[in-house]
């Protein structure tokens, strides 16, 4: 089952259920947009309002969380690409909820940035609150995923030599999410595939097997010490492939559009453009 949060001509913003092509309307979207809690997803499921072909509508990135937190080096590929040590434990950064943008709006590099790049990951929503999870609390605190573009500016992230993630990840549209959230039912959440194409060229194309850590042992480690609310969004790491670790590099460019691909989510796509 997919849900996605959406927003009509007249402007009024809904939550529904995607069924191929059509939208069955739920009823209106709360603050938080849709956070995949078992209430919510019976709501989702029992929709019956008015139907909405998708092309009519805009969609927008499905929740707006608290937290985004983001998982580095979590692809063994990744880390070796990057020249990095395989982590011990998982490399947590934050990113700020600022910078998500749905589906089908631009990715705008700002002026100074020189090396935008790509990242297609899976993103965990959290339907329950959390706080020093165990493994089989924290499972059942994922209420869905989605696809995540973890837009880098590996300019502002690695010119220091404390490198800044949150600065270089969180510049305004470098989240893109969605299209939906997609429920865990007959979902393997280890054995999701992943995939990522630049204007027609598959660059990254790889499987949640891959994962150093799972998902949920990403959630259990971000929740010791720290609450997790409802509607968290954990994206889970990015495989090998990013335009800084290619020769040559291949780094966004005005024109170009970015595809992330999600088992049992679909694609989210996204124009990139230059900031004026």
């Amino acid at each position: 089952m997919k849900a996605v949060r959406f927003r009509t001509g007249s402007g009024e913003t809904h939550v529904g259920r995607l069924d191929g092509e059509t939208i069955v309307e739920a009823g209106p979207a709360d603050p938080g947009g849709f956070i995949p809690s078992e209430a919510a997803w019976k709501r989702i499921a029992g929709a019956t309002g008015a139907a909405h072909d998708l092309a009519g509508v805009r969609l927008l990135h499905p929740v707006d969380p608290a937290k985004l937190v983001g998982i580095g080096l979590n692809y063994r590929d990744h880390a070796e690409e990057s020249e990095l040590a395989i982590p011990e434990v998982p490399v947590v950064f934050a990113m700020w909820p600022s910078a998500l943008v749905g589906p089908g709006e631009p990715i705008v590099v700002p002026r100074d940035e020189t090396r935008p790049d790509y990242e297609g990951e899976v993103a965990l929503v959290l339907g329950r609150t959390i706080k020093n999870a165990s493994w089989e609390e924290a499972r059942a605190a994922i209420g869905g995923i989605s696809a995540f573009n973890d837009v880098s500016g590996r300019r502002a992230q690695l010119e220091t030599p404390l490198r800044q993630f949150t600065l270089g990840k969180s510049f305004d549209t470098f989240a893109p999410m969605g299209p939906c959230v997609a429920s865990l039912d007959d979902l393997d959440l280890g054995a999701l595939g992943v995939k990522t194409t630049v204007s027609g060229e598959l660059l990254q194309n790889s499987s949640t097997r891959n994962l150093i850590f799972p998902a949920e042992e990403v959630v259990e480690y971000c929740s010791r010490g720290l609450t997790l609310e409802a509607g968290t969004v954990i994206a889970t790491g990015t495989p090998g492939g990013v335009g800084d670790s290619r020769e040559p590099k291949r780094y966004l460019r005005g024109g170009d559009v970015v595809e992330v691909w999600v088992e049992g989510v679909g694609t989210l796509t996204n124009p990139v453009t230059l900031e004026a």
